[in-house]
C-alpha cells in the first residue's frame, strides 16, 4: 500500500540546504500498521507529509496503492488525498464554521463515501455523540482531537497517516482511539503509518521503525517487562 524507497529531503536554511531525510526506505502492506518513532527534529513529520503528497521529495520514490507520487500534478495529489489517504495532524485543523457532525463527515463527503452507519459508530466509540451540534471552539482540546480522528476514519481510507494522534488525549481516551484505529486496519485492510513518541503506543502496532538524524534504524520491537511497566527496546 505504501512504498518509500531511498527518499531524500532537504530544506533551505540561511546557510544552505539542511538535510532532513537521508535515503529512507520502508514498505507498508495493506492491513498492516507501522509506528515511526524518533526524537523531535528527526524527520518523522516530514516523512509523513511526503507520504501524504503534501510535500515532494528531492529524490527517491514514493508509491501509494500503486500510484507514483512523483508523476502527479497538484490536482492529482489532491485527488489522492481526497480518495485514498486520511491524515490526523498534531493540530486539529477543524473547520470553525462547521459543527462536529459536519466536520466528521467532511472528508467522506468529498470522497463520495458517506456511510451514516459507520459515522454513527465512530461518534459513539469516540464519545462524541452528544457534541455533534457543537462547534470546534466549544470543545476541549482532547474533544477536538477526537473529532479530527473521526473525520480521518469516516471515509475508510486505504492509507491512514497519523502524527501523534493521541497526544492531546488522556490515558483512557488514548487507549480507546488506538483500539479504534487498529480495528479499522483489520476491518478494512487499510494501512496505518503512525508517528509517536510513546513506546507503549508503538508496541501495539505490527512494526516499529526508529528515525534518527534522517535515517531509519533496523526494525525495532518493544516489549513490556514482567512488571508491566517500563518497556525495553530490542532488534526485531
Amino acid at each position: 500500500m505504501l512504498i518509500i524507497e531511498d527518499v531524500n529531503k532537504s530544506y533551505q536554511g540561511p546557510s544552505g540546504d539542511i538535510p532532513v531525510l537521508n535515503g529512507v526506505s520502508l514498505h507498508l502492506a495493506a492491513g498492516r500498521s507501522l509506528a515511526l518513532t524518533g526524537d523531535s527534529g528527526s524527520g518523522k513529520s516530514t516523512l509523513l507529509h511526503l507520504a501524504a503528497a503534501l510535500d515532494q521529495a528531492d529524490s527517491g520514490r514514493i508509491m501509494v496503492d500503486g500510484i507514483s507520487l512523483e508523476g502527479l500534478d497538484d490536482a492529482g495529489r489532491a485527488a489522492l488525498r481526497r480518495q485514498q489517504v486520511s491524515l490526523v495532524f498534531q493540530q486539529f485543523n477543524l473547520v470553525p464554521a462547521l459543527t462536529v457532525a459536519q466536520n466528521i463527515s467532511l472528508h467522506a463527503r468529498l470522497a463520495g463515501r458517506v456511510d451514516p452507519g459507520w459515522i454513527e459508530a465512530l461518534t459513539e466509540r469516540l464519545g462524541l455523540a452528544e457534541y455533534q451540534g457543537r462547534y470546534p471552539e466549544q470543545l476541549s482540546g482532547g474533544q477536538q482531537q477526537r473529532v479530527a480522528i473521526a473525520r480521518a476514519l469516516a471515509m475508510r481510507p486505504k492509507l491512514l497517516l497519523a502524527d501523534e494522534p493521541t497526544g492531546n488525549l488522556d490515558e483512557g481516551s488514548s487507549a480507546s482511539v488506538m483500539a479504534l484505529m487498529l480495528d479499522l486496519v483489520r476491518e478494512t485492510g487499510a494501512a496505518l503509518l503512525l508517528v509517536t513518541h510513546s513506546q507503549a503506543i508503538a508496541s501495539q502496532l505490527d512494526q516499529q521503525r526508529h528515525l534518527s538524524k534522517g535515517r531509519l534504524d533496523t526494525d525495532i520491537r518493544y516489549e513490556m517487562n514482567s512488571s508491566g511497566g517500563t518497556l525495553r527496546e530490542g532488534k526485531a
